[in-house]
């Protein structure tokens, strides 16, 4: 991806249910409030969306030996990015929807029946963030996020 082009989706994962696997889709609906329709968080009052970006992956895999897929983070949305933006009230837009930063995403902690407890360690700070859904729409993959300025 070159500096000039627009980060873009190129994973989306949903769970019905906290502790049954996560699926890989093409396109979902969310809806402003709620969240990924069909994902275990949907409804909830403020986890709506989970997001995380390749670069922070590609150091956690560095740092953990071994690759880490987007999938297996437990998280809904992967975009090809160095990072998200972590801090609290940020909006950006990813595909037509809006959506704010509300804290950073944990490791999840069923990483370590799967990946180990290095993975887990090797994921913190970079396990992306949980957000709330300002609009609804479909999220695709392909969608192109669009960062706030900071000038």
């Amino acid at each position: 991806m070159s500096s000039e082009e627009a980060p873009r989706v190129v994973a989306i994962h949903v769970a019905k249910a906290t502790r049954l696997p996560m699926r890989a889709v093409d396109a979902v609906g969310v809806e402003a409030g709620r969240g990924l329709v069909g994902d275990r968080y949907h409804g909830t009052r403020h986890r709506h969306v989970t997001i995380q970006a390749t670069g922070e992956l590609e150091e956690a895999a560095r740092r953990h030996g071994a690759p880490i897929d987007p999938g297996s983070t437990r998280r809904n949305v992967t975009i090809e990015a160095a990072s998200v933006p972590r801090k609290p009230g940020t909006r950006f837009r990813v595909g037509e929807i809006d959506v704010e930063v509300v804290r950073d995403a944990a490791p999840c902690k069923l990483l370590e029946d799967s990946l180990g407890r290095d993975a887990r360690l090797a994921l913190s700070r970079r396990a992306g963030v949980v957000c709330r859904v300002q609009s609804s729409g479909t999220l695709r993959i392909g969608d192109t996020v669009e960062f706030a300025s900071t000038d």
